[in-house]
């Protein structure tokens, strides 16, 4: 009988009890309603790896799966955590014993948020080696749309002109960076206390507040723009979709706008996606696209092949200096309710990183 490979002696033998730390989302609740817990943790089964979270994060999508707001997330209680970095400790029949003791990368949607968790191997992307834990994680999931958002659905080639609503975000600040990699002139809304930082990162600043932005767009852009990337969704998207230049794209990936709205979740998401689809069909030769990371997942081998592939891409940028991490904050898992306050409190430039390990928990905001 073939057991899990692992990292220490007889101890971490796979008999022997294994807990971890782990937040859990009981329901709609605030922030302070986030649960810290101990649970026991399986050994790694088939083709399965366990690893010693480093970092996971916050990000858009536990907001929206607090209010229970997030398009298919599981019933409660669960641990959220849509991504991670962490050190492969133990692997189980079938998956390759030379992960063990290297670090990677891994999009779990949920389940990150905890000191040791257990996944797939083959959902597996390493990290290069000096490469800070906390920075890899910033670039994981939004690195990763990012970098499709740009490359595989806008198709942005040099000397194009791209609008980033939201250029101060986790997205939004690496999509900057990566357009300007591309050749592209970028434009990127965010609050005036961002404007300063999205400068740095070679775009030009708008007040996303300003009652007169299309037409500041407009000056900057006669034409229109090549592509807009647009996360706010709600009525908004009307104007994106104006600002595009002959044979635009509008790419939509969120609803920010409708964030703390009643009533049905997918309602919004629906209306869309009708909408969009609407555009896309118009004869006018401009495109329109609601970007989802896990569209084709159904074919497995494909869609982790894209993921490894663009990842790899994202995270060797880092890895070169070409691409900057922009880490809001460095919270304790156990503090994550401070952690998703400080998120949705759109104070921030970057992504709010959860570090299990105390020791690292050093906030630099």
């Amino acid at each position: 009988m073939t057991t899990p490979h692992e990292t220490t002696g007889p101890a971490s033998h796979p008999a022997a009890v294994r807990t971890t730390t782990a937040v859990v989302l009981p329901g709609v609740v605030d922030s302070e309603g986030l649960q810290v817990t101990t649970r026991a943790l399986p050994a790694p089964g088939p083709g399965q790896a366990r690893l010693a979270v480093e970092a996971t994060g916050v990000s858009f999508a536990e907001q929206q799966m607090r209010r229970g707001r997030y398009y298919d997330q599981p019933p409660f209680p669960f641990v959220p955590g849509y991504d991670l970095v962490g050190t492969v400790t133990a692997v189980g029949p079938g998956a390759d014993p030379a992960l063990v003791g290297r670090r990677q990368a891994a999009v779990t949607k949920t389940g990150a948020w905890a000191s040791d968790v257990v996944i797939d191997a083959g959902d597996l992307v390493p990290v290069p080696d000096g490469v800070d834990p906390a920075e890899a994680e910033t670039l994981i999931v939004n690195g990763l749309t990012a970098w499709q958002l740009l490359h595989r659905v806008a198709r942005v080639r040099p000397g194009q002109t791209v609008l980033v609503l939201g250029a101060g975000g986790g997205v939004g600040t690496t999509l900057v960076q990566l357009a300007v990699l591309a050749g592209a002139q970028v434009l990127g809304t965010a609050s005036p206390r961002s404007h300063d930082a999205v400068r740095a990162l070679g775009a030009t600043p708008l007040d996303y507040r300003d009652p007169d932005l299309p037409a500041r767009v407009r000056a900057l852009a006669p034409v229109g723009v090549d592509a807009v990337f647009d996360h706010v969704g709600g009525p908004g998207i009307v104007d994106s979709h104006r600002l595009l230049a002959p044979r635009g794209t509008l790419v939509a990936y969120g609803t920010l706008a409708t964030r703390d709205a009643q009533g049905s979740a997918k309602l919004p998401v629906l209306l869309l996606l009708a909408r969009l689809a609407w555009w896309h069909a118009l004869p006018d030769g401009r495109r329109a696209h609601f970007y989802n990371l896990w569209a084709g997942r159904r074919n497995r081998a494909g869609f982790r092949a894209r993921v490894r592939e663009d990842l790899t891409q994202v995270l060797t940028l880092l890895r070169d200096g070409r691409l900057r991490a922009q880490v809001a904050a460095r919270i304790p898992l156990h503090e994550a309710a401070r952690a998703l306050r400080l998120a949705e409190s759109g104070t921030v430039t970057g992504k709010v990183v959860l570090v299990p390990a105390p020791a690292a928990a050093q906030e630099a905001v």
